[in-house]
């Protein structure tokens, strides 16, 4: 999925998403249906000298809560278990690291997080928000933790997401 530049409407829509203004945005990565920012792309060193590992960060504040609500019920758990149970899932989910850190160091090679993706990968399930925001910015397929998480919240990519339920 291409990354647009970010506007000053969406950077706006970011700081009423988050409550706090937005630092080193590269662009949005993934919008909901209706069009407001879902995923910003974060530079890998914030501009005042900071590495910033997390390159896909979630804004969007529904689907935050509803990843919040599976955490909270245990879904990471299961993910784990399933994760390290199933040889091929490993196996795609490595890949997503992979392709987390390549991307992610066209932008900038950043020493101090060099080999660190986000979420736990590329052998824990650890956030699903950055697993999730990894899938939506990417789309299905990438990231196969990211994928079932927003499976079991529901999502569905045609319908907007920004109210209450989704």
């Amino acid at each position: 999925m291409p990354i647009t530049p970010a506007t000053e409407a969406d950077l706006a829509e970011m700081q009423v998403q988050l409550g706090r203004p937005m630092r080193d945005v590269l662009g949005i990565a993934a919008r909901c249906v209706c069009g407001k920012p879902m995923v910003v792309q974060t530079s890998p060193r914030l501009s005042h000298g900071e590495p910033f590992p997390t390159f896909y960060y979630l804004t969007h504040p529904n689907t935050s809560a509803l990843l919040s609500g599976l955490e909270a019920e245990g879904y990471m758990v299961k993910l784990q278990e399933m994760l390290e149970a199933d040889p091929e899932l490993r196996a795609k989910y490595s890949l997503a690291h992979e392709s987390y850190l390549a991307e992610r160091e066209l932008i900038d090679q950043v020493a101090e997080v060099e080999g660190i993706s986000a979420g736990g990968m590329p052998t824990r399930v650890k956030c699903l928000h950055a697993l999730a925001a990894h899938s939506l910015a990417k789309g299905p397929g990438i990231n196969p933790i990211g994928d079932l998480a927003l499976a079991e919240m529901g999502f569905n990519p045609s319908r907007c997401s920004c109210k209450a339920a989704i």
